[in-house]
């Protein structure tokens, strides 16, 4: 999305969709679009030339409590570039709580989706359904679990642009009474994966945690209920938390169990475990800094060819919590990190091929992902702790953010992040707005494109000829393709007038001295002056311009 202002010597820059600098509040970034309210990402460490290409792909949201403190003030799906301009704000294309936001590619066609649904943040839960988009943000497809389950949030990934790999809990009645349950505590989470036919929702293949593995594998016990206590369905037992599945090309099926701590190969035809890694019955003896905790994000990278050694990657958090909660009362080890790790069914030893440590010393209690990059990179989400950070192979820092500024980035948490190249092409048209917005009333044009990413033009029609001599009278907007062809213009619209943000600074007085001469006198507005409209405009921290004061 390309925020521009144009006057007749810039319209090179607004044909070429290069972006103007933005309004400086979080809510006054857009002039065009004063609607929407992106976070605006603070980048301690900027982007090297060593970075891999594409774009950043985040949904950050507030971890408090609803109604105290902040976060992201539109909790949404977002692409940004790597200096932190928006490139497309999903703000209302996916509905109530979204996360796990995402490109991939669905039946030779790139497509966005993410999960939507209902967010319980003090069991670390969501349930709902996959939406996916396609390069027109158009909504083409919704999917949810089969066999009468409920999707959680944790878990989407397309497989041979065909199936879906998702994630279920599944609450079911249970006796606890050898784990310490009274006879109250009668539920626990059965955690289950599904593989879908995107296309009609069959279910290709279902496994059961409770059916493999047993609650004596939990690292957080019933009581004091860290995982829950098991009372009712809502608060089951959740021993085992599956928070990621991935398939190789074999068939075979990679699970990361947080609430166990490991992470668990599966057979794709017999639904028994091959191998486990980590955890209290671990098959391999871990190198140094192996050993993870309450991890997620568990993704195959490679297997040798005689299929004894698989390298993964994984995301370590060390500390376990929820999205509202502290988290730091269990933890192993003094941060979180990414991790490459090489395991050998040979010899039954896992060693760590490579660690990504924070910059921060971040320790997430919750959520994070770890993506390996085309070019070698790796790029780490800090879950909990509301940052990213890309690597060289190396382990070398080379571009570090933190997902909103100020105030408001106080809380904010993303599930997962990544980088993807996209191309996309709003169904929309630009939205453009004309003002006279400065001391000598030269009317100015803002557009903005919603999903555009500097590809396609934006050009000016109507009446610019007469920018000068009259000011303009109307100005249209319309978006040509890489060939000089029409996707789509805007409305005509007239000028209109500018509200600005107000700071309390001095300003220019629109009626000139009382004497009558040319000088302008200044004021400073510290409170409201006068009732009505205009005060409370000025109360609220606005000021507000119109063309005749000009």
């Amino acid at each position: 999305m390309s925020p521009t202002k144009t006057g007749l010597g810039s319209l090179l820059k607004l044909a070429l969709g290069l972006a103007a600098v933005p309004l400086v509040a979080a809510d006054w970034q857009f002039k065009s679009r004063p609607d929407l309210a992106p976070p605006k990402l603070n980048i301690t460490i900027p982007a090297t030339a060593d970075v891999e290409s594409g774009y950043i792909f985040i949904a950050p949201f507030a971890g408090f409590p609803e109604g105290t403190r902040h976060g992201p003030l539109q909790a949404a799906p977002y692409i940004f570039t790597d200096t932190g301009d928006l490139v497309w704000s999903g703000f209302t294309y996916f509905s109530i709580w979204a996360t796990n936001f995402q490109a991939g590619r669905y039946k030779g066609k790139d497509v966005l989706f993410s999960f939507e649904g209902s967010h319980n943040a003090a069991y670390g839960h969501g349930h709902g359904h996959t939406t996916f988009l396609d390069q027109n943000y158009n909504t083409i497809r919704e999917l949810r679990a089969g066999n009468h389950r409920l999707t959680d949030k944790h878990e989407f990934i397309i497989i041979n642009e065909k199936t879906a790999l998702i994630q279920i809990y599944h609450p079911v009645p249970y006796d606890l009474s050898p784990y310490g349950g009274s006879p109250e505590q009668q539920w626990i989470v059965d955690a289950r994966f599904q593989e879908l036919d995107i296309e009609s929702g069959e279910v290709l293949f279902e496994w059961s945690s409770l059916e493999h593995v047993s609650p004596t594998e939990a690292f957080l016990p019933l009581n004091p209920g860290q995982a829950g206590s098991g009372y009712n369905s809502s608060d089951a037992w959740d021993y085992f938390h599956i928070n990621s599945v991935d398939k190789d090309d074999q068939g075979n099926y990679l699970i990361s169990a947080r609430d166990a701590n490991a992470a668990y190969k599966i057979d794709g035809r017999t639904s028994e475990i091959l191998w486990q890694l980590s955890g209290k019955s671990t098959d391999f003896e871990l190198g140094e800094g192996v050993e993870f905790a309450f991890q997620h994000h568990a993704r195959y990278l490679s297997r040798s060819e005689d299929g004894k050694k698989e390298v993964i990657s994984i995301y370590d958090n060390s500390a376990h919590g929820t999205e509202n909660g502290r988290g730091g009362e269990v933890h192993f080890n003094a941060t979180s990190a990414g991790k490459i790790i090489e395991v050998d069914t040979e010899n039954w030893t896992a060693t760590l091929v490579q660690g990504f440590y924070p910059p921060d010393n971040l320790l997430s209690k919750s959520q994070g992902s770890t993506q390996v990059q085309p070019n070698g990179n790796v790029l780490v989400n800090w879950g909990s702790e509301g940052a990213i950070t890309e690597y060289k192979p190396n382990g070398e820092p080379i571009f570090h953010f933190y997902m909103d500024s100020g105030s408001l980035g106080e809380g904010v948490e993303n599930y997962r992040g990544f980088r993807y190249n996209w191309t996309g092409i709003p169904h929309e048209a630009p939205a453009v707005v004309a003002l006279n917005d400065d001391d000598e009333g030269q009317p100015g044009i803002y557009v903005s494109w919603n999903g555009e990413h500097g590809d396609e033009a934006l050009a000016l029609l109507r009446d610019l000829c007469e920018w000068q001599a009259t000011g303009i009278r109307s100005v249209q907007v319309v978006a040509l393709g890489a060939e000089g062809e029409k996707l789509v213009e805007s409305e005509v619209v007239r000028r209109d007038v500018l509200i600005q943000e107000y700071k309390g600074e001095s300003v220019k007085s629109s009626k000139g001295s009382k004497s009558g001469g040319k000088s302008s006198t200044s004021t400073k507005v510290e409170k409201p002056c006068g009732g009505g409209f205009m005060g409370w405009l000025m109360f609220k921290g606005q000021k507000i311009i119109r063309p005749q004061d000009l």
